[in-house]
């Protein structure tokens, strides 16, 4: 069993403190189950890994609930992705529902966005990687609906600006989504041999290049992605088990964009 399933296994609140801890610990309650007595020196003095593993969870499904209430109202795509960012996870029925009741609390009137991104931040301690992958997530969150506004846009900046990314980086990692999501589902209409103008066009878009760059330049975008978006690497700087399987599909999909272009210029 993961950390987090330990915790929820446990039934009792995240002693980190602050308002992730707050948010948790309403999500998943306090009280210990019996079972658990005997492991209580290693949950109340939780590792680092640990501490970050539970911080992401937290943060990610509260703050997607936020990004989704944003626009005035929670559309059923957006309900949608949150239950298969859930349903790639494999959660178990008690972390499901701790995920859910995040979710909720994120949906609520006076949502401590500031506060939250700021402790996660912290605890993140400068894992750049992390940090993206969350943004990452939001972004798909954002999209689901089909549709991205003036107050979603604003949102994903002020959160990408909190956590102290550049506009710059918010650019590109917002550029790399969209275009992700679009290069998968036209891969996923497509039956022909040779890929489509506009799935082309979003494969070179999802790896961050222009169509004009060199193949030295494809090559080095690809490796820097893979490397980001590397399970295993994840896993070690504090991304939960549970979400290995997202970083998993990002992987593919940044593998088919490359070689649709490898295809398409022949090297």
């Amino acid at each position: 069993m993961s950390w987090l399933g330990k915790l929820v296994g446990g039934a009792f609140g995240f002693l980190m403190g602050g308002p992730l801890g707050a948010i948790f610990g309403a999500a998943v309650g306090h009280q210990f189950d019996a079972g658990m007595q005997g492991m209580a020196d290693q949950i109340l003095h939780p590792g680092e890994q640990h501490r970050v593993q539970t911080a992401f969870f937290t943060a990610t499904f509260a703050v997607m609930g936020h990004v989704a209430k944003v626009d005035g109202r929670v559309s059923s795509e957006e309900i949608g992705l949150a239950n298969r960012v859930m349903d790639n996870m494999e959660l178990t029925p008690e972390l499901r529902d701790a995920a859910i009741h995040l979710f909720r609390q994120g949906k609520q009137a006076g949502f401590p966005l500031a506060e939250v991104l700021q402790q996660f931040r912290n605890e993140c301690h400068r894992r750049t990687h992390l940090l993206r992958m969350f943004v990452e997530i939001q972004l798909q969150a954002a999209f689901a609906d089909g549709v991205f506004d003036a107050s979603e846009e604003a949102l994903l900046a002020d959160i990408c600006r909190q956590l102290g990314l550049s506009e710059f980086e918010y650019r590109l990692i917002k550029g790399q989504v969209a275009a992700q999501q679009r290069f998968r589902q036209q891969s996923g209409r497509s039956s022909a041999a040779e890929p489509a103008a506009p799935q082309l066009t979003d494969a070179y878009a999802a790896l961050g290049v222009s169509s004009a760059a060199s193949e030295a330049e494809i090559k080095k975008a690809y490796r820097r992605l893979m490397s980001q978006h590397h399970p295993d690497k994840l896993v070690a700087k504090g991304l939960p088990e549970e979400m290995m399987a997202l970083a998993k599909q990002k992987t593919q999909q940044i593998r088919k964009a490359y070689e649709t272009i490898k295809e398409s210029r022949g090297f």
